[in-house]
């Protein structure tokens, strides 16, 4: 059940020049929050923000009441999250859209890009506790976008790349060798990121026939299918990605026809 609720600003943690954490105290008896349900958050202090800002739940700590969210700034509102003060209150609807299926088979694979690995911790979580082997592949342009590689590791094995070449592979997460054998040996992907990628990925996935689910990052303003401006072709028509996911099964997008 959706629900709208004042949360507390207790920490931040700045993980690079343009991203970081911040974690929200809530009241008490938080709802089930699952792998993939995002939240709309509120910017208050400033009159120049007036939309909320959708952002993937990251973590979630039943017993201290708190979400966290992983944050990249791109603009004022994710700016102006960053600057808020220990005690500040935000309002936030949540939990928010769908989630992601438990895989039927044993061999998982994770795939993100940039701020792609928001909504993989909770996953991951539920993932460990079903005993499955994942392994993730996380690229970036270059090593500085590379974070959080200490708390995904403890889950499974991490494989990285960059663009630049500083840190792990050089190139895309599609250039990876991973990808250069002659079998795929994984059973599901996972992938959240840029559209490219994704749609890099889905043209694997179909090569390989390997369940494959995305979660699409399309502008959400108000989280509840009104405004529009998160449809996307999918091959039952134009669907809310606020709504209808934001996790699909890639041969549902128009894109992967």
């Amino acid at each position: 059940m959706k629900r709208i609720e004042d949360f507390t600003v207790i920490s931040h943690k700045w993980l690079n020049y343009k991203t970081f954490i911040i974690e929200l105290e809530g009241p008490e008896g938080l709802p089930e929050i699952l792998p993939g349900n995002f939240a709309e958050v509120q910017i208050s202090n400033s009159p120049k923000v007036f939309l909320r800002r959708p952002l993937s739940v990251y973590d979630v700590d039943p017993d201290s009441r708190t979400l966290s969210f992983f944050v990249k700034v791109a603009g004022e509102g994710t700016r102006l999250m960053g600057e808020a003060k220990h005690g500040e209150t935000m309002n936030i609807i949540y939990p928010l859209g769908n989630s992601y299926s438990v895989a039927e088979g044993n061999r998982i694979l994770i795939v993100a890009g940039g701020s792609g690995i928001a909504p993989f911790m909770l996953l991951a979580r539920r993932l460990r506790k079903l005993h499955k082997n994942i392994t993730f592949l996380f690229g970036g342009r270059t090593a500085e976008d590379i974070v959080l590689t200490d708390k995904f590791h403890c889950f499974g094995e991490l494989l990285i790349t960059t663009e630049d070449g500083s840190f792990g592979e050089k190139g895309l997460v599609t250039d990876h060798p991973i990808f250069k054998n002659g079998k795929l040996d994984i059973d599901h992907i996972y992938t959240c990121g840029p559209d490219l990628m994704m749609k890099a990925i889905a043209h694997i996935e179909k090569e390989k026939n390997i369940p494959c689910e995305v979660s699409l990052e399309n502008s959400m303003a108000c989280g509840f299918g009104a405004c529009l401006c998160c449809i996307t072709e999918t091959i039952e028509g134009n669907k809310c990605v606020c709504t209808e996911g934001p996790v699909f099964n890639v041969n549902y997008l128009k894109w992967q026809t």
